[in-house]
């Protein structure tokens, strides 16, 4: 029988422009990187509400400060700080977290004016929240300045974070394809000796991405620079769900390093691979765990959706890298006559898992069609779909090469294929990076106290008076009206007798009439009807003495 004949040599060496292709994604992933700003979109809850409102005006001082947020948070130190008018702390002692509640003590002796609420806390998925809003006791001032307060995330911190979460992306499959090859059909005469520097390179790369991430998470949590971390709050970090996830992550690859010798060396057991493979299954959960899934409104189906999306990106990519990197160039004839048909069934299993996993996970995190083009999150998505089916068009020219290779006995096509695939994915993996530290658009949306509200509130002066006006929800239909009278020192102005019309002219509304109820000297309330939506012309006289009246008027949006 004749032996079968080697691949021509000129086949062994990878096509310039194909590393050229895939250089080139990896470039564009870390530009790509560099450029997407961080900001409010690291917030991933959200303030729903605040007691007192954001920008009310309550006539006593309140005894604390109460802040809802869309999920349960925990506790920055000393970042939930309450600032009042003449610039000192008003809070007194720690707030208390009750889930997504957060009650702070403050002072209620407190002066007249405007006080100014900073906060900063942790989101259910491990992610900073932060913001600030005002409130005023019996009149408006200026807005205190708190030296404390949250000054947004540091860029570095943030590159920092998505470039672990990069690292460890590209280390899963750069460690699972390899392991997977080896286990199932990697040529005994082979030297494994490329793969394994492969995999040990994979293996690095995961470590040092999950212990980068884990000193990022301590600036990141408190808002300091890159290196600002100390022992406390490095003990929180880990003590926290993001923490224990990425350690018990650093647990299970210790476990399999001692399996990987083997492996890699050809002398595992059928033991060392069941074990091996459970290992891996359980490392797989610990990125889900420390994102987004845990904090779904679906935790279970989001963690295992995304464990399986993840395990197909491994599966799939790792395969490929192994594949175009040694196989093609090394495997004879005969022996990729049996490996391409299988690889080709197990990557377009791979790939519809990706893709069915990933689509549960869309279905979860965007909550509505419109958030897809309304949110960073959304956008970014669309994005990665587009990238995402570029290479699934990739792959079937790949796969088409596969089933005729053998035809036209020349695999440099389809190498240049494959890693023309390779270069893309890379690409899709860096848009990941990006998006598993954005808001997601189900609560990208949501209402923010001090910035959505829907309360309007203004201050209209007159030569008698200074107005502050309150329509809540301003919104169609039933809406409350406050009214507070101020003099020029911010002192109550008694009001004698309160008069109020509101017209929409650009719907042909005539004014309509508000009745109102004195409720103390300066203060009156009243609730009206609103048809329509529009811009809505508000006109008040208040008549302060039996000879003094003075009228304001003010556009109230309602939308």
């Amino acid at each position: 029988m004749t032996a079968p004949t080697p691949l021509p040599r000129r086949t062994r060496a990878a096509h310039p422009l194909a590393r050229l292709a895939a250089g080139a994604g990896l470039l564009v992933v870390l530009v790509a990187l560099l450029l997407v700003p961080a900001g409010p979109a690291s917030a991933h809850a959200v303030l729903v509400s605040s007691s007192p409102a954001s920008s009310a005006v309550v006539q006593g001082a309140p005894a604390e400060v109460v802040l809802t947020f869309s999920e349960s948070v925990r506790q920055v130190t000393d970042k939930i700080r309450v600032i009042a008018p003449d610039g000192s702390r008003a809070d007194r002692g720690g707030p208390v977290f009750d889930g997504g509640v957060v009650t702070v003590p403050v002072d209620p002796e407190g002066g007249r004016g405007t006080y100014l609420v900073s906060y900063r806390v942790i989101s259910a998925d491990s992610h900073p929240v932060s913001g600030a809003f005002t409130y005023s006791v019996g009149a408006p001032s200026t807005v205190p300045v708190d030296s404390g307060a949250d000054s947004g995330a540091d860029p570095a911190v943030s590159l920092t974070t998505r470039v672990a979460k990069y690292l460890t992306y590209v280390g899963l499959l750069l460690l699972v394809g390899p392991v997977l090859i080896f286990t199932a059909f990697w040529p005994r005469r082979l030297s494994r000796t490329g793969p394994a520097r492969v995999t040990w390179t994979g293996f690095a790369l995961v470590v040092a991405g999950t212990l980068a991430g884990l000193w990022a998470q301590v600036p990141y949590t408190t808002g300091g620079g890159l290196f600002d971390v100390d022992g406390g709050s490095l003990r929180d970090v880990l003590g926290s769900d993001f923490g224990l996830a990425h350690l018990v992550r650093l647990g299970l690859l210790a476990a399999s390093a001692f399996l990987l010798r083997p492996l890699l060396a050809g002398r595992e057991g059928r033991a060392d691979r069941v074990i091996l493979a459970i290992l891996g299954v359980a490392a797989l959960f610990t990125w889900p765990l420390a994102g987004h899934p845990a904090a779904s409104p679906a935790p279970p189906l989001s963690v295992f959706a995304d464990a399986v999306h993840l395990g197909s990106m491994a599966v799939w990519l790792g395969g490929l890298v192994v594949l175009a990197g040694f196989l093609l160039r090394s495997a004879e004839e005969h022996e990729l006559d049996a490996i391409l048909p299988v690889w080709s069934r197990w990557a377009a299993i791979a790939v519809v898992a990706l893709l069915l996993a990933g689509t549960v996970n869309a279905l979860i995190e965007v909550g509505s069609p419109g958030a897809l083009v309304d949110t960073t999150y959304g956008r970014l998505l669309i994005a990665k779909i587009a990238l995402f089916a570029l290479v699934v068009g990739v792959a079937a020219v790949s796969r088409n090469l596969v089933r005729r290779w053998r035809e036209a006995a020349r695999p440099r096509p389809l190498r240049r294929a494959l890693w023309l695939e390779l270069a893309v994915a890379a690409v899709v993996l860096g848009v990941t990076a990006t998006l598993v530290q954005t808001t997601p658009a189900r609560t990208a949306g949501a209402n923010i106290a001090g910035s959505g509200s829907t309360l309007f509130s203004t201050t209209v002066t007159s030569s008698l008076y200074s107005l502050q006006v309150e329509v809540d929800p301003a919104e169609p239909g039933s809406n409350s009206m406050h009214l507070y009278a101020y003099q020029p020192d911010n002192r109550p102005q008694p009001v004698v007798e309160w008069r109020a019309t509101i017209a929409l002219p650009s719907a042909g509304i005539e004014p309509i009439e508000i009745p109102l109820l004195p409720l103390t000297d300066n203060h009156a309330t009243g609730e009206i009807n609103l048809p329509a939506s529009g811009e809505w012309q508000l006109r008040v006289t208040a008549r302060t003495s039996e000879i003094d009246q003075a009228t304001v008027t003010t556009t109230v949006p309602v939308r």
